[in-house]
């Protein structure tokens, strides 16, 4: 169930590269080369710029064919296209085959395995790619950042640089991903909206993400939204997700669109696949039949009656039950308890929660609020951990009412 678990020793850890914003190196396995359309004219901006191929490979057990260097053909991301599994390829051939006006609705396309991993109770998007084609989609600065590709081949992740202070980073300079450590080979100064942190096809097989479950498309002169409906009516408007990325980049999300989440590691158990539309105010509307295959309101030990997700359920009942034959149910109080299911943003952003799962929950609320070390009885939490729960209070920025799942323990 879930990952493959590894321990760090015996990976190498590369140094600092000057005047880059990386962190270290890596390498990887060779990924299927994605079709594109014909390619627009070089930028010589971006030509000019590139730097030589870098040959580090970090983790030649997950290396790939490096890219070589740039030669400078670039695209614009003007729509991510995500399904729950593999685009086939006549499902592809009608998407990529929509015309406007008589003239291509597509100018170029890369495909990708695509899917969301959990850290400190937030959703991030991940992607494997084929290096050489998925940067022609990145924008300039990050098309030309040789270092960057050459890491990602290497069997390195390349993350957002907005995400630097956000993601706990190892002392080794490893990010676990559901449990599996992978080193960051650099902090990418921009990218593709609606994706958080790259990996190349051998980490993304590994992962567990679909494979070539999305693709990632340029409209050329063809206005987005309008290729957008065109391919919705093409293929159908909830067989896939289909984001415009230019609302994405202003807003965080592109409200109203029809999303999904789909998880990698060990919560891929608990969630399956998560359908869910934006409705305004930081909430969203997931699809009835998740709720109803997922959420149930059931009586636990000492808080009473809870809404959770079904899955965690087991798990919430034996700490909660251990907890009370160790004679410590006055540690937690039920009229402190905030809930486990409320589906909604994280607030202030347009990041998923566990909570939108029914996976995590808050207690004791008043005496452990963020930022805080909290009155939370570390019996009580060494209880949960052992339970297969993971606690705020152990984050770097503290949340010591916070419990989630972390991993899947059968209580027998």
């Amino acid at each position: 169930m879930g990952l493959v678990r590894r321990a760090l020793g015996g990976r190498p850890t590369a140094g600092l590269v000057a005047g880059a914003a990386l962190v270290a190196l890596t390498a990887c396995g060779s990924p299927e080369k994605s079709e594109r359309k014909p390619e627009a004219a070089p930028s010589a901006a971006a030509a000019s710029t590139t730097a030589a191929p870098t040959s580090a490979v970090a983790d030649p057990e997950h290396a790939v064919d490096p890219p070589g260097a740039f030669d400078g053909k670039q695209y614009g991301d003007d729509l991510l296209l995500v399904s729950e599994d593999t685009v086939s390829d006549e499902d592809l051939a009608t998407i990529t085959g929509v015309t406007v006006r008589g003239k291509p609705g597509v100018a170029a396309y890369t495909r990708l395995s695509y899917g969301q991993f959990t850290m400190e109770s937030k959703v991030f998007n991940i992607a494997a790619v084929d290096p050489g084609e998925y940067r022609r989609f990145t924008g300039p600065g990050t098309a030309t950042f040789q270092q960057q590709w050459d890491r990602v081949a290497g069997g390195e992740i390349a993350v957002a640089q907005r995400l630097q202070k956000e993601l706990p980073i190892d002392g080794k300079g490893y990010l676990s991903v559901e449990g599996e450590p992978i080193h960051v080979g650099a902090w990418s100064p921009g990218g593709v909206d609606g994706v958080d942190a790259v990996v190349n096809a051998k980490w993304g097989e590994e992962l567990g993400l679909p494979r070539d479950n999305a693709v990632l498309i340029n409209t050329g002169i063809a206005s987005p939204q309008v290729v957008r409906k065109k391919i919705e009516r093409a293929v159908g408007a909830t067989t896939y997700s289909i984001s415009a990325l230019d609302i994405v980049a202003q807003s965080g999300i592109d409200p109203g669109a029809y999303q999904q989440a789909i998880p990698v590691g060990a919560f891929r158990d608990a969630v399956g696949i998560f359908r869910y539309t934006s409705i305004g105010g930081g909430r969203i509307a997931p699809d009835p039949a998740w709720v109803k295959s997922h959420i149930v309101t059931e009586q636990v030990p000492i808080l009473g009656s809870v809404t959770c997700n079904k899955y965690m359920m087991p798990q919430l009942k034996a700490a909660l039950a251990e907890i009370q034959t160790s004679k410590l149910a006055d540690k937690i109080h039920p009229g402190e308890y905030a809930g486990c299911y409320y589906p909604r943003f994280i607030a202030g952003s347009t990041q998923l929660s566990n909570h939108s799962f029914g996976l995590a929950l808050d207690l004791n609320v008043p005496g452990n609020q963020r930022g805080t070390v909290g009155q939370m009885d570390r019996v009580i939490v060494a209880i949960f951990k052992k339970w297969g729960f993971a606690w705020g209070g152990d984050w770097a920025y503290t949340d010591p009412m916070h419990f989630e799942l972390a991993r899947i323990v059968n209580p027998g």
